[in-house]
């Protein structure tokens, strides 16, 4: 990918994040998930609404880098309406991605713009954030906080 369209991409889905901010939940329909970081500021807050085994919305706040943020708006545009198993395929190519293995290219689009983040290690924790709360979600477990 060009280094260009990277970086677009990357600022802007950092500065105009898809579902940025949490929603009232006084129906309980959401998990809530806390995910940081112990080596930055990155501390997100993930809400996820899934119904009959399909994710329907997810929200998400908090401060974090143009990383984290960017690969959390993006992340989340792309598994609204998923099944928890598509969604575990996707999550799945996106951590052999990060983690320099073999992955399905063409199922991560967008996502894409990280594929070199192994040549800034200090960037890695960043760009799987959001992987990680997500994937809990879809194993069912709650950190509400």
């Amino acid at each position: 990918m060009d280094a260009n369209l990277r970086r677009e991409i990357i600022l802007d889905n950092y500065q105009n994040p898809f579902h940025k901010g949490l929603v009232e939940d006084s129906k309980g329909e959401y998990i809530k998930n806390n995910t940081n970081s112990t080596s930055c500021i990155d501390n997100i807050d993930i809400m996820y609404k899934i119904k009959d085994g399909v994710i329907e919305d997810i929200y998400f706040d908090g401060e974090a880098c143009a990383i984290s943020t960017s690969a959390t708006s993006i992340m989340i545009r792309t598994l609204i309406g998923k099944t928890i198993e598509e969604a575990k395929v996707y999550l799945e190519n996106y951590e052999a991605m990060i983690q320099e293995k073999p992955y399905d290219k063409e199922l991560l689009k967008e996502l894409n713009v990280y594929d070199e983040i192994y040549l800034q290690p200090n960037r890695i924790k960043c760009a799987l954030l959001p992987f990680i709360s997500l994937r809990r979600a879809l194993e069912g477990e709650k950190n509400e906080q």
